[in-house]
């Protein structure tokens, strides 16, 4: 489904559809996200307004801002509407490779696949033109962002999209005994590489399991506001990486696996194809996202930021809080 028709497929629900000064907030038509007209964000915007908008976030994940035109301080109040922004944890690894930054606006990391003479490349110190994997952002650190900005200065119109999946639907349509089997287990979230499988600066390749960098968390997680469960996978590398605390290697693996199918199947997802003036707004909790590879012969350039992170609500208890490796995992 295209984006326009998917804009167009389905009405929002009448409180959220020209109800407040012009907004209009439009379904896509898929598992999740929704288009918002009507809202200039380089204005500011007021409190019943802003309500709909955080309301529409909860019940949508992704929202869409077509057209918009914003200098970094008006970006950054935007933002304001969903969370606090903040510097994002990869900034820290770029820093620590020596790389300058603008620190005018901390809050802001440049996404760009623009190299140091500033022509596209294929790989510079972020993403570069890589394909990035489904994830959430900054799931390697103990309270990632509640949420994420993003805003297009410029874009190809034929690659670097990106894709997002409902995680609250991934939960409810797996199997109940498997939904009983994860609930209350915990999953290591590898820092050692980026999105596009990337070594971090001042990190070693890890060649074991014990060896991984990052926190556990939950695999269920709870929205404390509305009582939904969703699913938590957070990122994925190359073993060794991501595993499931107190199993053995072969049942983690497995359940990986399973898991990682259902949370990115394609009946739980929405791609957006980015114009330059876009802003997409998602929930780093619910859903998952993934980007394309970039046509390395053309640039895309994006302001992102950040929202600052609560901790993860577990949906049950962890069964072993104490457990990180089962034994066998190290066979």
């Amino acid at each position: 489904m295209t984006q326009q028709a998917a804009s167009t497929s389905a009405g929002a629900p009448p409180a959220q559809n020209g109800t407040l000064g012009g907004l209009t907030v439009r379904p896509t038509g898929n598992a999740l996200g929704a288009i918002v007209t009507g809202v200039d964000l380089s204005r500011p915007i007021d409190g019943a307004i802003a309500q709909a908008l955080r309301q529409a976030w909860q019940q949508h994940l992704v929202l869409l801002f077509p057209g918009q035109s914003l200098q970094p301080g008006a970006f950054l109040r935007a933002a304001e509407i969903f969370g606090k922004p903040q510097e994002g944890a990869n900034r820290r690894y770029i820093r620590a490779a020596g790389v300058a930054q603008d620190d005018d606006y901390p809050e802001i990391m440049l996404n760009t696949n623009l190299g140091p003479d500033g022509q596209p490349t294929r790989e510079n110190d972020g993403l570069g033109s890589l394909e990035v994997v489904w994830h959430s952002d900054n799931s390697y650190i103990e309270q990632p962002p509640i949420g994420s900005m993003l805003y297009a200065l410029e874009a190809p119109s034929d690659s670097g999209h990106t894709s997002f999946a409902n995680q609250y639907l991934a939960w409810e349509r797996l199997p109940e005994d498997l939904r009983q089997e994860i609930n209350g287990l915990w999953a290591k979230h590898d820092a050692s590489r980026n999105s596009a499988g990337l070594l971090r600066p001042g990190i070693a390749l890890p060649t074991r399991p014990e060896e991984v960098p990052g926190p556990f968390h939950p695999l269920v997680i709870r929205n404390p506001e509305n009582g939904r469960r969703a699913l938590y996978l957070g990122r994925r590398r190359a073993f060794p990486s991501q595993f499931i605390a107190g199993l053995p290697l072969a049942r983690s693996e497995a359940l990986l696996d399973q898991l990682w199918a259902a949370a990115t199947d394609a009946s739980l997802t929405w791609t957006h194809r980015w114009t330059p003036g876009d802003v997409l707004v998602w929930d780093n909790r619910y859903c998952l996202h993934h980007r394309t590879l970039i046509d390395e012969k053309q640039r895309r350039v994006m302001w992102r930021t950040q929202f600052q992170g609560q901790p993860l609500l577990a949906d049950a208890a962890r069964r072993d809080p104490h457990a990180t490796l089962d034994e066998n995992l190290l066979k």
